[in-house]
């Protein structure tokens, strides 16, 4: 059996040091069926003689793991593009899904400020280092409530949402639904769940991670930093903190 990664376990300044007042949601919706085979067979299908729906059904499962690993040990990745995985993401900040959009091979659609109006009060995401101290989660959230009540004065003197949305924070809660193919989704892991990452993107790559890695274990067996796989990629800017290694390929 393939050990799992801990994927709470972040050391003294990962996810779980804080927590914002409304605690992420992170489902995966959906994803490729039998991703691994499906992968395999992409990349089988360049040297079999058959098509890749006879592939499908007649490879062995021995055979899978054995072309999974000359993919992932080789660095020719373009097969790990037929698989791909969708998250719905609920109670996370807007300053988040600025970080993440940033992964441009990727599908992302996200409530909208400009068609949705507020007529409460909404949820603010609190940094850790703002939560554990009172007066600055005073200043916080004393700026929160400032700009959206001026939002709902603009909205009450007739200022269309797509225009009044310019005074709210990036500490706005928020909600999006992404989708990634494998190769994408193992580069974001790489980044974002370094620890260096900024806390609240690494706490939703792991999370990500934590949902996919069940669905194919040989694939993301060592996905996550760079240093689960070898040295730190971060050079001179490392945290000095490692996570453990991940199993070798069989």
């Amino acid at each position: 059996m393939l050990a799992s990664f801990s994927y709470r376990t972040a050391g003294p300044h990962g996810p779980g040091t804080g927590r914002s007042p409304r605690d992420m949601d992170v489902r995966l919706l959906s994803h490729t069926p039998e991703p691994e085979r499906a992968v395999a067979v992409a990349a089988r299908l360049c040297y079999a003689p058959v098509g890749a729906a006879e592939l499908m059904d007649a490879m062995e499962a021995e055979a899978v793991t054995r072309i999974l690993k000359t993919i992932m040990t080789s660095g020719h990745l373009s097969a790990l593009e037929h698989a791909s995985y969708t998250f719905a993401i609920d109670g996370v900040s807007r300053a988040l899904t600025h970080q993440l959009v940033r992964h441009r091979l990727a599908s992302y659609n996200q409530q909208s400020q400009r068609y949705v109006s507020y007529a409460e009060e909404p949820s603010f995401i609190v940094p850790p280092e703002v939560e554990g101290d009172e007066r600055r989660r005073q200043v916080f959230l004393g700026a929160c409530d400032d700009a959206f009540r001026s939002y709902r004065e603009l909205i009450e003197a007739g200022v269309a949402a797509e225009d009044a949305r310019y005074l709210l924070p990036n500490a706005m809660e928020t909600k999006i639904v992404v989708t990634m193919n494998v190769r994408e989704l193992l580069h974001f892991f790489e980044l974002r769940c370094c620890k260096r990452a900024q806390w609240e993107i690494r706490e939703l790559a792991l999370r990500m991670l934590g949902l996919a890695e069940p669905t194919a274990p040989y694939i993301f067996m060592d996905a996550g930093a760079s240093c689960r796989r070898g040295p730190c990629r971060e050079g001179k800017m490392t945290c000095g903190d490692p996570y453990p290694k991940a199993p070798k390929r069989d």
